[in-house]
C-alpha cells in the first residue's frame, strides 16, 4: 500500500480566487490556513489520476497557480506518479497481453479493470499480474487515459504501425456509395462492418481503408483465391511498391506491411501476427463467427477494424458476436439500391416449381413420416441440437431428414428444368451460371449438358484446371458454367446474366451471394435468376420465407 508520508506542502505565494482554489484542491488535500504563510495544501497524486490529472498536467497547474518547485520536488513528484505505471507486455506464446498493475492503481481501477474480463496470472507484495485478450486494449487505453494512468509499453504493441511508404489509389474513382461506406467507418473510429452485395467493390473499400489509415494492415479472405486477388487489386489500384505486399499461408510465409492471408492460416498464426499491425480487415466476414475464426479477431490487437461481406446476417443468429468484436454494421445498401442507381445490373428473380416423380414422392412421403415419427413433435433446431449432443432418437431424425433432402435435390424434374433453361437462354446468346450443391449433381447436369459446351467447376477441380475453365467462360460471348459452392464466394467469375439455382441450403447469405455472381453491370444488361423449387415440400417454404426476410431487410 501507498505509504501515508507527505510528498508535497503546497503553500501559494498569493491570493487564489475561488475557482483557481477549487482547482488546486482536485489535486491535493486543503490542511487549513496558516496566519503567517496562508492556505495550505498537503499532494494527492491519488486524488490527481481520479480527476484526470497526468504529470504534465499536474506541473503546468503548479506554474498557472504560480508555485515554484525544485528539481528535488519534481523528481519526488515524478517517482510517485510511476508507481501508478501498468506495465504491459504480448505474451507471443498465449496471444495475450500481459498487465503488471500496482498495487496502488489496482485499488484505483479494479471496478473498471473487471469489464476487461481479466485472468489473474499471480502476485507479489509490490503490484497483481492479469491478462487480457487482445482485442481488449482499447478499453484498457481508455481505462487508464481517464485515469491518466501511464502505460509502460515494454513490447511496444501501442506504437503507431505505420506503412513504410504512403500509398494513394490510382487508376480509379470512388462510386458515392464506396465513399460513403468510408465516411461510416471514419466516423465509427475506423471500425466496423460493411455490408454490399457481391460485385459492389468491397475490396476496393478495404484499399481505399488502407490508403486512408496509411497503417500496416493484416487482411484475412476465405480462401487462397480471394488471398491472390487482394494482392492484385492492390497493385491495380494503388501505388505501392512490390515489397509493401506479401502472403502468409502454407506455401508462402512473407511478413509485409500488408499481409494477406486466409482464414485457416490466421486461426494458426494469428499470435505471431498480431503485433505487427494496426489495421484488421476481414473479407467475407459472415464466416468470422466460427469458433475457429473468431479467435483471429479476438487475438488481434488492432485497434482500426473493417469486415466486408454482401451479408452480415447467419441463420444462426451468431452474426450479434461480429458486433463487439467489429464495431457493428456501418454501412448498408442493398442490390435493388445500387441497381436503381445504376451502379449495379436490373434484375429479376423467376421462381420455377417442379414437381416430384410419383415414385420419388411416395419414398419422400414414407422418409418424412418416419422423421416426424422419431422428431416428436420438435423443431428441426431443437433435433439438430439435441443430435450434436448424441441422442440416439435425434440422430435417427436427423438421417431421414438427409434422405428426404437427397430426394428432392436429386430429382430429375429439377435437372430436366435446368436444361430446358438452358436451351431457351442460350438461344438468346446469354451467359448462364448453373449453382449446385453437390458434386454429383453437377457432374449430372454436365453430362446432360455436355452438347451445348458446359464447363463443370467443382471443389475436387484442380486449381490450373479451375484457372482455364474461368478463362474460358469469360471469353466466350455466351455459354454455360456449372459450379457447386465453391462458386458462392471466394471466385473471381466471369460476368454472366443469367443464374439458376438447382439446389442449395436455402439460407438468405447463400441466395444473395449467388444472385451477386449476376448483377455485375452491363449496358441494357437486365439479369435473371431463376430458383428451382419443387413444390409441396420444405422447399417451397424456405422459398417464400427467404423472399419476405429479404423483401424486410434486404430490399430485394
Amino acid at each position: 500500500m501507498m505509504s501515508e508520508r507527505i510528498l508535497l506542502m503546497i503553500r501559494p505565494n498569493r491570493w487564489l480566487d475561488n475557482q483557481e482554489f477549487r482547482e488546486l484542491t482536485r489535486v491535493s488535500d486543503y490542511i487549513g490556513y496558516e496566519k503567517n504563510s496562508g492556505p495550505l495544501f498537503k499532494l494527492n497524486v491519488k486524488k490527481a489520476l481520479i480527476n484526470g490529472y497526468s504529470f504534465n498536467d499536474l506541473i503546468n497547474l503548479f506554474e498557472e497557480l504560480g508555485i515554484e518547485l525544485s528539481s528535488e520536488e519534481l523528481e519526488s513528484i515524478k517517482k510517485e506518479y510511476e508507481k501508478y505505471f501498468i506495465s504491459i507486455s504480448w505474451s507471443s506464446i498465449r496471444g495475450k497481453v500481459v498487465l503488471d498493475i500496482p498495487w496502488e492503481t489496482y485499488y484505483l481501477i479494479k471496478d473498471k479493470l473487471r469489464s476487461l474480463n481479466p485472468r489473474f496470472r499471480g502476485k507479489d507484495s509490490s503490484s497483481i499480474k492479469y491478462e487480457i485478450l487482445p482485442w481488449r486494449l482499447d478499453q484498457l487505453v481508455a481505462i487508464t487515459a481517464a485515469y491518466s494512468i501511464p502505460l509502460n509499453d515494454r513490447s511496444g504493441i501501442l506504437k503507431p504501425k505505420r506503412l513504410p511508404q504512403t500509398i494513394s489509389l490510382r487508376n480509379v474513382e470512388l462510386r458515392t456509395y464506396q465513399l460513403e461506406a468510408i465516411n461510416k467507418w471514419v466516423e465509427n473510429k475506423r471500425q466496423g462492418i460493411i455490408v454490399l452485395p457481391t460485385g459492389s467493390g468491397k475490396t476496393l473499400i478495404g484499399i481505399a481503408a488502407i490508403c486512408k489509415t496509411q497503417r500496416r494492415t493484416l487482411i484475412i479472405t476465405y480462401t487462397k483465391e480471394q488471398m491472390f486477388q487482394w494482392k492484385e487489386q492492390i497493385f491495380k489500384y494503388t501505388d505501392a511498391k512490390p515489397g509493401l505486399v506479401g502472403l502468409y499461408y502454407s506455401e508462402e510465409k512473407r511478413l509485409s506491411p500488408i499481409t494477406i492471408t486466409t482464414y485457416q492460416s490466421g486461426y494458426r498464426n494469428i499470435n505471431t501476427l498480431s503485433p505487427y499491425f494496426d489495421l484488421l480487415i476481414i473479407d467475407e466476414v459472415h464466416h468470422l463467427p466460427a469458433e475457429k475464426f473468431k479467435y483471429i479477431a479476438i487475438h488481434s490487437i488492432a485497434p482500426y477494424r473493417m469486415g466486408l461481406s454482401a451479408t452480415a446476417i447467419r441463420e444462426d443468429g451468431k452474426h450479434e458476436e461480429l458486433f463487439p468484436l467489429l464495431g457493428g454494421i456501418v454501412y448498408h445498401k442493398s442490390a435493388a439500391e445500387l441497381a436503381s442507381q445504376g451502379y449495379l445490373a436490373r434484375y429479376r428473380i423467376v421462381t420455377v416449381k417442379v414437381r416430384l416423380s410419383p415414385k420419388e414422392k411416395k419414398e419422400y412421403n414414407a422418409y418424412r413420416e418416419t422423421y416426424r415419427r422419431y422428431a416428436r413433435g420438435r423443431r428441426f433446431q431443437e433435433v439438430l441440437n439435441l443430435a450434436l449432443k448424441g441422442v440416439p432418437e435425434a440422430r435417427k431424425a436427423l438421417s431421414f431428414h438427409k434422405k428426404m433432402q437427397d430426394i428432392i435435390a436429386f430429382s430429375r424434374s429439377k435437372l430436366e428444368k435446368a436444361v430446358e433453361i438452358v436451351k431457351k437462354e442460350l438461344k438468346r446468346k446469354n451467359k448462364i451460371i448453373i449453382f449446385t450443391q453437390y458434386v454429383k449433381q453437377a457432374e449430372e447436369l454436365g453430362k446432360m449438358l455436355e452438347p451445348y459446351g458446359a464447363l463443370v467447376l467443382t471443389g475436387e477441380t484442380p486449381t490450373d484446371t479451375r484457372k482455364r475453365i474461368l478463362e474460358k467462360f469469360r471469353s466466350s460471348p455466351s455459354g454455360v458454367l456449372i459450379v457447386t459452392t465453391v462458386g458462392d464466394e471466394g471466385l473471381d467469375i466471369p460476368d454472366a446474366n443469367v443464374g439458376i439455382i438447382v439446389s442449395g441450403t436455402g439460407s438468405r447469405r447463400q441466395f444473395i451471394q449467388r444472385l451477386g455472381r449476376i448483377l455485375r453491370p452491363g449496358k441494357d444488361k437486365e439479369a435473371i435468376l431463376y430458383e428451382i423449387i419443387v413444390s409441396g415440400t420444405h422447399e417451397e417454404y424456405q422459398s417464400k420465407r427467404r423472399k419476405k426476410t429479404l423483401l424486410d431487410d434486404y430490399g430485394l
